[in-house]
């Protein structure tokens, strides 16, 4: 069974950092792309960015563009989001989904972050 556990949200200023994880059981990890999905109440689910299997991003949104960094530790099961100068529009929900902007996990919470001074 596919599991998908994201951790590492919170409360931040607008211009601060946060380093999202997810950590991946259930499937080989190392043989798939990884994304990071957000979304907003109201709002559609957002991919903002995805990365090969060997660890190249492959996709940045351009609201993340040269902000957000995504990174995988294979060895370790676990796929990275570091969030830098972080906006008040990137307050969401944050899921980490299996496969190039794939959905998150049925049931899956997700990690909250809220940027807000």
């Amino acid at each position: 069974e596919v599991e998908l556990v994201e951790s590492g949200g919170g409360l931040v200023q607008p211009g601060g950092s946060l380093r999202l994880s997810c950590a991946a059981s259930g499937f080989t990890f190392a043989a798939h792309s990884m994304s990071w999905v957000r979304q907003t109440p109201g709002s559609e689910m957002e991919c903002i960015t995805s990365i090969n299997a060997g660890g190249v991003p492959s996709y940045y949104h351009a609201t993340v563009k040269g902000r957000f960094t995504i990174s995988r530790d294979n060895a370790k099961n676990t796929l990275y989001l570091q969030m830098n100068s972080l906006k008040t529009e990137d307050t969401a929900t944050y899921y980490c989904s299996k496969g190039f902007c794939g959905s998150p996990n049925p049931g899956s919470r997700g990690t909250q972050v809220t940027v807000s001074s």
